[in-house]
Order: structure tokens, then C-alpha cells, then sequence
């Protein structure tokens, strides 16, 4: 249920345009009544004038007393829909639903300035020599360094830093407190609050002298389509770029080393860490808190299972989990192994301790 303190409501909806939207259909005869929603919600807490959706045996005794206006679910499900409930059917009803809550909550798609206002505030600071297309919003205490460029339709919020020479392309978001540079940002990129991205990467040569510091002289590159949650930091390359290929998700607090190359539209989940000049494919997925060992390769479609530590090259379009990790059969089998050898172990233990 959304808050119009924070996000405004939003012109109602009829039922041919959230059927447009949804690419759903209505499951029955046309409600004689004009139906209209004006908000999304849980199937718990929506009234009439809100839109759900309901896809999981889970949430059935929810479904059943949901109050909701119009509901995407399944063929399914559909048959089990309370009286009142307008039921539009399809076969991925989260998908049908988020594409009409993005037309519904425009602004909640990406940080918006912090004051309502158009073009640069009082009080950011810009360098001369920046250019900056038409349609730019920057708040103020943004800072903008020489030689900057930034695209029609970006957004820069508050005290957000983009250092000398940086790029940033069309419709972009710059959330509060972040800092860009030496790096490249494509089109329609989304950085959360507190990103840090461009910082010198982690390198170190020993010595009898104690630990030199190596330069890191490359880039961090930003494809277009890319999400960046908030205090997650980006090493820029040593001697080549670290990359962050199209589409990719990035989730709050990862760390992503020096020379990494990530594919197009990989997941990465919350307290990823993956260490230098590792390479994942395309549609890679890493759950939360996983591991990545240096100079790997993740192949493209593989899945790794949430806390797990990768120390070996993955296979492409595999699942793997645990650690280290390997393929989840074998991780499974492991698991239930051990379960089986602790408890003959406390029955043995029982068994001399009662004799």
C-alpha cells in the first residue's frame, strides 16, 4: 500500500487500461459497474480501489478474503476468487502486475531529487568546463568536476560527487551521497544512495619493505539498463576495466573488485563480495553472501546458491552451492551425509552412555 506522503496517488486506472497494461484478460462477464483502481497492495490489505496479484498456494486463505478491486492470478486459481473481485487471468500474473504498478508509481522506479524542481539547484557546485544536456536535474551540494558530461534526463541528488572527466549518459539516476569516478555510465543507469564507484582497487605487491601500492589505471565501465544498490562499491580496473555489462542487478552492499567483468542482466544479491579480475557471463545469478575467489570464470546462465564460496571455474547454465562450491547434487548428497553420520554419532554416544 503506498503512502502519498511519499509517493503521490496516482489517476485512476480503468479496467481496459489495466487490462491493456497487464496483457492479462478478464475471466468472466464484463462488472456492470465501471471498475477502477488507484493503488496496488497485498492481497491482505487492498480495498476496491486497489489492484493485486496471486500466483502461490501460500497465500490461498488470503486470495479467498481478499478485498481488492481486481486481482491477476492463474486458470488456475482463478475459480477460487471471492464474490467482488474482478479477475483478470494470466500466465505470469507478478509480471502482468508490476507492469501496471510502474505506470501507476513512475517515481518509484528511481531516486528522485530531493527537492521538487527542475535543472540545477542553488547550491550545487559545477565545474565550467562540464557539460550538461538540456533536461539535467541536479540537487544541491551535488558536485560536478571538470570535464564532466551528462545526458538529457539524468538526475544528480544531493551531495553526490561525479569526479573529473566522468561520463553519464541519458536518464540516469544519481542517488544522495554517491560518488563517480573514473568511470564511463551508460543510458537509463540507476545508482542508489552511498554507491562508491571508480575508487582504486586493492592491489598490493609485497616486499622486504613492507607492501608497495600498485596504480590502478583503468576504468569502471557502466552499461546501459544497470542497477546499483545502495552502498555497494565498484573498484576501478588496474590495467584493464572493470566492467558491468548491460541490464545487470546489483544489490545493496556488494563489493566488486578491480578488473571484474560482469555479463548482461546478472543478479547479484546483498554482501556479495567477488574478488579481482573474476568474470561471470550473462545471466548469472549469485545469492546473498556469496564468494568469489580471484581470476574465475562463472559460466553464462549459472546459478550459485546463497553463502557459498566459488574457488573453482563454474560451468555455464549449472547450479552450484556450498563450500567451496560444487554442483548441488553433490552438495545435497554431502549435506544429508552428514546429517546421517551425526546422528548415528549421538546414537552411539547414547548407547555408552546408558551401558
Amino acid at each position: 500500500m503506498s503512502d502519498p506522503t511519499f509517493f503521490p496517488l496516482p489517476a485512476p486506472l480503468g479496467l481496459d487500461e489495466v487490462t491493456a497494461l497487464s496483457g492479462a484478460r478478464l475471466l468472466g462477464e464484463r462488472p456492470a459497474a465501471a471498475v477502477a483502481i488507484a493503488g496496488v497492495s497485498t492481497l491482505g490489505d487492498a480495498g476496491p480501489r486497489d489492484l493485486v496479484f496471486f500466483d502461490t498456494p501460500r497465500y490461498l486463505p488470503d486470495f479467498q478474503k481478499t478485498r481488492a478491486g481486481i486481482c491477476i492470478t492463474t486458470e488456475k486459481f482463478a475459480g477460487a476468487a471471492p464474490q467482488g473481485v474482478v479477475i483478470l487471468v494470466s500466465p505470469r500474473p507478478a509480471q502482468a502486475f508490476v507492469s501496471v504498478t510502474r505506470t501507476l508509481f513512475p517515481a518509484a522506479l528511481r531516486p528522485q531529487p530531493v527537492f521538487d524542481h527542475k535543472g540545477v539547484a542553488p547550491g550545487a557546485f559545477i565545474h565550467p568546463t562540464a557539460r550538461l544536456e538540456e533536461g539535467v536535474t541536479v540537487d544541491p551540494g551535488a558536485v560536478i568536476g571538470p570535464g564532466v558530461e551528462i545526458g538529457s534526463g539524468s538526475v544528480i541528488c544531493a551531495n553526490a560527487v561525479v569526479g573529473a572527466n566522468v561520463r553519464i549518459g541519458r536518464d540516469s539516476a544519481i542517488g544522495v551521497g554517491a560518488t563517480l569516478i573514473h568511470a564511463l555510465v551508460g543510458n537509463r543507469v540507476i545508482i542508489h544512495p552511498g554507491v562508491r564507484i571508480g575508487q582504486d582497487g586493492f592491489g598490493f605487491q609485497p616486499s622486504p619493505r613492507g607492501h608497495l601500492k600498485v596504480p590502478q589505471i583503468g576504468r569502471v565501465v557502466v552499461q546501459d539498463d544497470v542497477e546499483i544498490g545502495a552502498g555497494t562499491t565498484i573498484d576501478r580496473g588496474a590495467l584493464r576495466d572493470t566492467v558491468i555489462g548491460e541490464g545487470t542487478k546489483i544489490d545493496n552492499l556488494v563489493q566488486i573488485a578491480h578488473n571484474v567483468v560482469i555479463g548482461r542482466h546478472c543478479i547479484v544479491v546483498s554482501q556479495t563480495g567477488i574478488s579481482g579480475s573474476a568474470t561471470l557471463g550473462d545471466f548469472v545469478m549469485l545469492g546473498g553472501q556469496v564468494g568469489v575467489i580471484g581470476h574465475v570464470t562463472i559460466g553464462d546462465g549459472a546459478q550459485i546458491a546463497a553463502s557459498s564460496n566459488v574457488k573453482d571455474d563454474v560451468p555455464a547454465g549449472v547450479r552450484w552451492g556450498g563450500s567451496p562450491a560444487k554442483p548441488v547434487r553433490e552438495w545435497f548428497r554431502e549435506i544429508a551425509t552428514l546429517k546421517k553420520l551425526a546422528e548415528a554419532g549421538a546414537r552411539r554416544a547414547g548407547e555408552e552412555s546408558g551401558s
